[in-house]
């Protein structure tokens, strides 16, 4: 980790004033878009990711925009002693967590499910589902330290209905939305709230690799979804074991 500032100098104004905030698959798409509203919004941020150059490229722009500098971790989320270690590490600087942003995710090969090499579907496994229980892991005792602790998983619309093709990232989203479900059911009585995003549609580089033919001009850009993690991160949030469909929101339908 390179440290920063102590999150009680961040920023007084903003919906996350001081709050403690851990966002993974932080280097681009739609983890760095949140990262960079979270900093804005006053959020002490974590910012995680496999490479160390594009985390330095947004803490500058997070600065230069007037925000503290963020924590950054360039690790492979599939090193699970490191995570480990990154919650010890956040226990000893801040003994709390008010919020986990679970976005990091590995599209892998689409085509028929029997085709798919076996460890490119562990690798989807791993990323997708089984890194975030081991953040929960964790990061499960830091959260229950915060007095209105925050978990936000991000997931697919292939995650619930059967899409031919869609292999082990379906699958693999499936699985976290159980995992997460059951999270939550865990938690009821705690001060934490546990809830699933699915953003839809959006302008990323998975995206272009999942349709490649696809027009990216069309699709809305990952800083349009922050404002719905913002509000699930918020303390003033109470939602709970929901799952979040941005598209249905935006578009009035399903």
């Amino acid at each position: 980790m390179t440290a920063s500032e102590n999150p009680s100098s961040s920023r007084s104004e903003g919906r996350l004033a001081g709050r403690i905030a851990v966002v993974t698959g932080a280097s681009r798409g739609i983890g760095r878009a949140v990262a960079k509203r979270f900093a804005l919004e006053g959020a002490h941020v974590v910012a995680v990711a496999r490479t160390q150059a594009a985390l330095e490229e947004l803490d500058d722009e997070v600065q230069a925009a007037g925000a503290q500098p963020l924590m950054l971790v360039a690790e492979d989320l599939t090193d699970y002693d490191k995570l480990d270690h990154m919650g010890a590490a956040l226990y000893q600087r801040f003994g709390r967590l008010d919020v986990l942003v679970g976005n990091a995710g590995y599209l892998g090969r689409l085509g028929p499910l029997g085709h798919m090499p076996p460890d490119m579907f562990q690798q989807v496994m791993d990323i997708n589902l089984t890194a975030n229980w081991r953040l929960i892991r964790s990061l499960d005792p830091l959260l229950r330290q915060s007095e209105a602790g925050r978990a936000i998983f991000v997931t697919s619309g292939v995650g619930h209905e059967a899409r031919a093709y869609w292999g082990a990232y379906a699958i693999s989203k499936a699985a976290l939305e159980m995992m997460v479900g059951v999270y939550a059911a865990e938690l009821l009585k705690t001060n934490v709230k546990v809830n699933l995003i699915n953003p839809g549609r959006t302008r990323t580089t998975m995206r272009r690799e999942a349709y490649p033919g696809e027009n990216p001009e069309t699709l809305p850009l990952p800083d349009s979804h922050a404002d719905a993690f913002v509000r699930l991160a918020s303390a003033e949030c109470q939602d709970h074991g929901a799952l979040i469909d941005l598209p249905a929101l935006e578009t009035g339908g399903g």
